[in-house]
């Protein structure tokens, strides 16, 4: 048996910033043991897990969340 080369997470920032920044977007493939989803969160951000989307952040994120919900495994 081999291995395989899963990209599982993405971070989305503004250009120059660092993956720690306040504005970085974290869009990463979760598994519970209940089959694979796909989590959004910012490190970042206070206020109950909510995210905060500027517009012209979104075509970026909504690329990543796309891909990853895509290579999410379905539970069989």
């Amino acid at each position: 048996m081999g291995f395989e080369r899963r990209v599982t997470a993405v971070t989305v920032c503004k250009e120059g910033e660092p993956i720690f920044s306040d504005y970085a977007t974290r869009v990463e493939i979760v598994d519970e043991a209940a089959g694979e989803f796909v989590e959004v969160s910012q490190a970042g951000r206070e206020g109950g897990g909510k995210i905060a989307i500027a517009s012209n952040e979104w075509p970026a994120l909504r690329d990543a969340i796309d891909e990853l919900i895509a290579a999410c495994r379905d539970q069989e």
